[in-house]
């Protein structure tokens, strides 16, 4: 359907100029607000009028819904999108940490083809398309086969009280590079529970899947794509069978 080559190359050279800008290898970066508390720096945008340019030239037939791009309605109009974040964990890039990826995902009626993730801070590349299984530098994946919900790993700074029998481990501020923590079985569960955005989860969730894992919105519901409005209330994505009990434990807090 399309070059995989050539989408590979763009994804590494949207990562390559992202890099170049980044303050952790020693780069001066123009950052701002949005609005309080929502950051965007002049990174997110360079990237995201790269991969506009580029996507849009290999696959012409292909809508466009990026973070960094208004939304335009004519995208429902097509059963192809591409689903960005141009620099997501944009805190993290900001401060100089690790923590930011590119994140890439092709969307065909309302489900992931493929996703990627580039986080060239880290040396890492990720890829996933539908039915092939999920890679991380070349290597498959295989997702946490956790089967007891007590002793999860989970990607967080901290826990409240009630979640006193989980067990925390590094949290990049990228929620995609903490969905793929999941996918390599470097965390058993994540899992949020507020509206977030499709080009948060498309790519990894797809990565998680094809590795093996659950992937949900909070409720448990599979995630669709592409929609008028283009939000889920939370994702949970985790090993499969402490799916269960996580529902039962998100259940708790959304009331």
């Amino acid at each position: 359907m399309i070059d995989s080559k050539r989408l590979e190359s763009i994804v590494s050279e949207a990562g390559r100029i992202a890099f170049g800008l980044w303050p952790g290898a020693g780069n001066a970066l123009d950052s701002w607000e949005k609005k309080p508390g929502d950051p965007v720096c002049e990174a997110d945008l360079a990237v995201d009028a790269f991969l506009k340019r580029e996507l849009r030239a290999l696959l012409p037939s292909a809508g466009w819904l990026s973070e960094e791009t208004a939304d335009d309605s004519s995208r429902l109009d097509h059963d192809l999108i591409w689903l960005v974040d141009p620099v997501d964990g944009t805190r993290d890039f900001i401060r100089g940490r690790t923590g930011w990826a590119v994140s890439v995902a092709l969307i065909s009626a309302g489900r992931p083809l493929i996703g990627t993730l580039c986080a060239p801070a880290r040396g890492e590349v990720w890829q996933a398309v539908a039915g092939q299984g999920s890679f991380r530098n070349g290597e498959r994946l295989h997702a946490s086969k956790r089967q007891e919900f007590s002793g999860s790993r989970v990607p967080a700074l901290a826990l409240p009280k009630t979640d006193g029998d989980l067990i925390t481990v590094d949290q990049p501020n990228s929620i995609a590079l903490r969905i793929a923590m999941v996918a390599a079985d470097e965390a058993d569960l994540v899992a949020t529970v507020r509206w977030g955005f499709e080009w948060d989860i498309a790519a990894a969730g797809m990565i998680a899947r094809e590795a093996g894992a659950a992937v949900s919105d909070a409720y448990g519901n599979k995630l669709d794509y592409n929609k008028r409005d283009p939000r889920a209330f939370g994702v949970l994505v985790s090993a499969p069978d402490i799916h269960g009990a996580a529902v039962e434990r998100l259940a708790r807090r959304i009331g």
